[in-house]
């Protein structure tokens, strides 16, 4: 075995390896030294010292040690990055924020003795000044923010759509990534059209040629509905089952969407309703599915905190330790083998 596969075998690495021709001189210090030879002529009538040649060869390997540490030192010495595995309880999960410009508008409210939803007086009362000055964007990304923080052991992918879906990064228990990423879907104005059933194959496609561990959870947070042609759906509800999906959709109603209430009567003129369309397919996938509605910051914190409750199912994950750089303690022991080499020769010395 070379010193390369030898290396890698005990997980460490040299990020300056031509340094490594200098490792012979190691050995060096277990070659006799003569020293003896020439006091004493003749070494051959003195009785036997196990203690001398056992502190002699501690020497010559402490010399040998500290030749070998300080050429790994100049060689950049360092321990490879490893996984550990470990279980915890969470779940695996896609968050899909909708940044369609919709979602910087306002919630819209029911007020209970309030004007009529969907009239002229409700539409004035939700446009007004007094209301609460909080965009459905930003209160989703804010409460994602708290919920993500919350979830020490979950792993985390994300990305935003509109027309088209932006990933922001894969599968991660880095919360400062996953919070970094959650505050830039605040920079600049979405776009007008909102392509839902692209988001979702995206989404799904972060779960491609990954090991089931534990909960998968693709979380949907959108204003909209879609209709989705037959081909997509197909592929979409193939995908749900197949994956082992659960599907979570937090549906922030808009101020001329007549919302979710349809969704439970017969076809017709509720079909024609993008999100009570959305709804009824995603019912029909087979897959784990659950929908909130929600119309104020509140109602979207139970629905996330909700969420927080039905997954927290054991999961097993791997964890990655990052590179760690060795050449300071590999300075270290070449220092403290040279420390006592001095201090056997001045003991030497002294007597």
């Amino acid at each position: 075995m070379n010193l390369d596969s030898l290396a890698s075998a005990l997980g460490l690495g040299f990020a300056q390896p031509l340094w490594l021709a200098l490792l012979p001189l190691a050995a060096l210090p277990l070659l006799g030294d003569g020293r003896a030879q020439r006091r004493h002529a003749w070494l051959a009538l003195l009785p036997r010292d196990r203690a001398s040649e056992l502190l002699r060869w501690l020497l010559r390997v402490l010399g040998a040690a500290a030749i070998a540490a300080l050429v790994g030192a100049l060689a950049g010495l360092y321990r490879a990055e490893y996984e550990i595995e470990r279980v915890g309880r969470g779940a695996e999960i896609v968050l899909l924020l909708d940044r369609s410009r919709s979602m910087d508008e306002r919630f819209v409210y029911r007020v209970a003795g309030g004007p009529t939803p969907g009239t002229a007086a409700w539409y004035a009362y939700n446009q007004a000044d007094d209301a609460e000055r909080v965009s459905k964007g930003q209160a989703a990304r804010r409460i994602l923010a708290e919920f993500a923080a919350k979830r020490e052991d979950d792993r985390f992918a994300m990305a935003l759509f509109s027309t088209l879906p932006i990933g922001l990064f894969d599968f991660t228990r880095k919360p400062d990534i996953v919070q970094a990423a959650i505050a830039a879907g605040e920079v600049g104005r979405g776009l007008n059209e909102t392509d839902i059933a692209a988001a979702l194959l995206h989404g799904m496609a972060y779960f491609d040629r990954r090991p089931y561990t534990g909960s998968r959870i693709v979380l949907l947070v959108s204003d909209g509905g879609d209709h989705i042609d037959p081909a997509a759906k197909l592929q979409i509800a193939e995908r749900l089952r197949e994956q082992r999906v659960a599907l979570y959709w937090i549906y922030i109603r808009s101020a001329r969407s007549p919302g979710l209430q349809g969704a439970d009567s017969p076809g017709g003129a509720a079909d024609a309703v993008p999100e009570v369309s959305l709804d009824r397919f995603f019912r029909s996938t087979g897959a784990p599915y659950r929908v909130y509605e929600a119309e104020s910051p509140d109602a979207l914190k139970r629905a996330i905190d909700d969420v927080g409750r039905l997954e927290n199912l054991p999961i097993a994950y791997a964890e990655r330790v990052p590179r760690r750089d060795l050449t300071a303690g590999a300075y270290a022991v070449a220092l403290a083998a040279v420390l006592l080499l001095l201090g056997s020769r001045w003991r030497g010395e002294a007597r």
